[in-house]
């Protein structure tokens, strides 16, 4: 709000105030002066710009610029921008690699820093961009955390790249290296691919972790519906971040706290989103990891109850044929939302950043004629969406199978067992893993890795060898996308803390029975009894550091892996 002689109330920067008003405060007015804040600028509420700009990787390097958009729409609306940054891990940098471990690590440090920042400066409101699979999540909690007016903003996709007329994106350079292994390409072929799969910044291209969660965020209302969908090359993007700054102003006027956007009804929608649109099953442990940090009662069984009765309607990579591009020229989450809120499956009340109900947003979606990326309802690729909770003796707490249709629904073959994650590629690509065999990599969960190592390199050389029909994945890990095939990943509990995928033993027979939810051994309770008896921990792989810290602190995957 506005006086008539154009100075702001103070109700729209009352928490800065306590850091740079007052003779008392002088001291903190020299070093911000001294980086070239003004008197007038200190006097107008005080938005942090949570930045998690890197080099290292496409995902989040042009988020410099996007950043500069944004502060000038801040500044456009009468406010002061304050811009800080966090880390980002790269997970497709890292994947196949001790790195890996640090990328589900690196959430709560994002959301710890991101919240330390904006406490110790007294931020009137906040605005995050992220880009990567855990900057997302990350940003998420911490704006859940301190509950101010605050919102999201995604960086966008990576557009797709062309290798002989047919757009290729990370997962085939992924399956390429198993095809490679395999003796179906040849060296030349495999760089060729390489060469061409990213063609400059933004996010993976498919509905893999990064553009779940920029689905997901949109539906649950932390960040402006639409703005997401705009790739990050797009001309669109700088408007896009512009008018995001000048949302703030709304933000602090009406006192829309992250509070009255992230519900219960606002992770139901999303994980309806994830499920509608066959995305990571990291939608799962991030969404019980939002909850635990807004204090609402929310499981994996409830997550199982609505990915049963929401359908599959987006045919996305990696198990379908389309990427975050195609959705956005398709007409985007928008149009998603409108199509899942004429079938009921969103709650349309929900409130958004915008100030808008989510059913608002989604009013004015535009449909491209002829697009088939969204299906009509009564056209779905399944009835019935792609994130399954399993239980079974081999995940009594459960586990995670991200399904999309046309996956066997019964598969039951002998373990083999690997400790950790290189010792299986080393397998796959030896030629070592055949049909039917049941590929268990443990000591990967949240404890025992630590951090729960994504096995997407892995689950990509198996198809790539032309396996992923008939080879079954099991890991207290992660399998986030998928890539055709029985990819079984978050089991609960993990072998380092004795779980029951740390009792099976070469060779044992494992089955999962989709349909009836069922991961089991085919082992008799006094087998499993006895096995425990002799069960000893694994010494753990950090002593000290991050890596130790994490371990000591961490949750289990079905409580979202959180260290709360």
């Amino acid at each position: 709000m506005t006086l008539a002689n154009g100075t702001l109330t103070k109700e729209l920067n009352a928490r800065s105030r306590t850091l740079v008003d007052g003779d008392n405060r002088a001291a903190a007015r020299a070093m911000l002066k001294a980086v070239g804040y003004d008197d007038e600028a200190l006097a107008k509420p005080l938005i942090g710009v949570a930045n998690t700009w890197t080099e290292i990787g496409p995902c989040n390097f042009h988020l410099r610029k996007l950043a500069a958009d944004v502060k000038a729409g801040i500044r456009a609306a009468g406010a002061t921008p304050l811009e800080f940054n966090t880390i980002s891990i790269n997970d497709a940098i890292t994947m196949g690699t001790e790195g890996m471990k640090a990328s589900l690590i690196s959430r709560e440090i994002i959301a710890d820093s991101i919240e330390l920042v904006a406490r110790a400066n007294m931020l009137d409101g906040v605005i995050a961009l992220a880009a990567c699979d855990k900057t997302i999540p990350g940003a998420a909690m911490a704006l859940i955390r301190l509950d101010l007016p605050a919102l999201l903003l995604y960086g966008g996709s990576i557009l797709p790249g062309n290798y002989e007329g047919e757009e290729v994106d990370i997962v085939s350079v992924f399956e390429a290296i198993g095809a490679r292994a395999k003796g179906h390409l040849s060296a030349e072929e495999l760089r060729a691919i390489e060469d061409v799969a990213c063609p400059g910044p933004g996010a993976c291209g498919g509905q893999f972790t990064a553009n779940t969660m920029a689905t997901m965020v949109q539906i649950m209302g932390i960040c402006p519906m639409g703005m997401a969908d705009v790739p990050a090359e797009d001309p669109a993007k700088a408007d896009v971040a512009y008018r995001a700054g000048e949302m703030m102003m709304q933000l602090l006027e009406s006192d829309l706290r992250t509070s009255k956007i992230i519900t219960r009804n606002a992770l139901e929608n999303a994980i309806a989103s994830a499920a509608a649109t066959a995305g990571s099953t990291n939608a799962v442990l991030h969404t019980l990891a939002f909850a635990r940090e807004a204090g609402i009662p929310f499981t994996i069984d409830d997550i199982e109850a609505i990915s049963r009765r929401t359908p599959v309607i987006a045919d996305m990579r990696p198990t379908g044929r389309y990427m975050a591009l195609h959705l956005y020229r398709a007409g985007g989450v928008p149009l998603l939302a409108q199509r899942m809120l004429a079938g009921g499956y969103l709650d349309g009340d929900a409130l958004t950043v915008t100030g808008q109900t989510l059913a608002e947003t989604a009013a004015d979606a535009i449909e491209t004629p002829g697009q088939d990326v969204v299906r009509p309802l009564t056209n779905p690729i399944k009835e019935s969406g792609g994130l399954v909770i399993l239980k079974g003796n081999l995940a009594p707490q459960g586990c995670v199978v991200k399904l999309k249709g046309d996956e066997p629904d019964h598969h039951r073959g002998p373990a083999r067992i690997f400790e950790r994650e290189e010792d299986a590629m080393a397998a796959v690509q030896h030629g070592q893993i055949v049909p039917n065999d049941v590929v268990v990599i443990r000591n990967e969960g949240p404890v025992g890795g630590p951090g729960m190592r994504e096995m997407l390199s892995v689950t990509a050389a198996i198809v790539g060898q032309g396996l992923g029909p008939s080879v079954m994945l099991l890991t207290d890990g992660r399998f986030s996308g998928g890539t055709r095939g029985l990819m079984i990943g978050h089991i609960a509990p993990e072998a380092a803390l004795g779980g029951p995928i740390g009792l099976l033993q070469e060779g044992d027979i494992v089955e999962v029975q989709v349909k009836e939810r069922r991961l089991d051994a085919l082992l008799s309770e006094a087998e499993l009894q006895a096995r425990r008896a002799s069960w000893r921990p694994a010494q753990a792989n950090y002593v000290s550091g991050v890596m130790a810290k994490y371990a000591k602190l961490v949750s289990q995957a079905d409580d979202g892996a959180v260290t709360l």
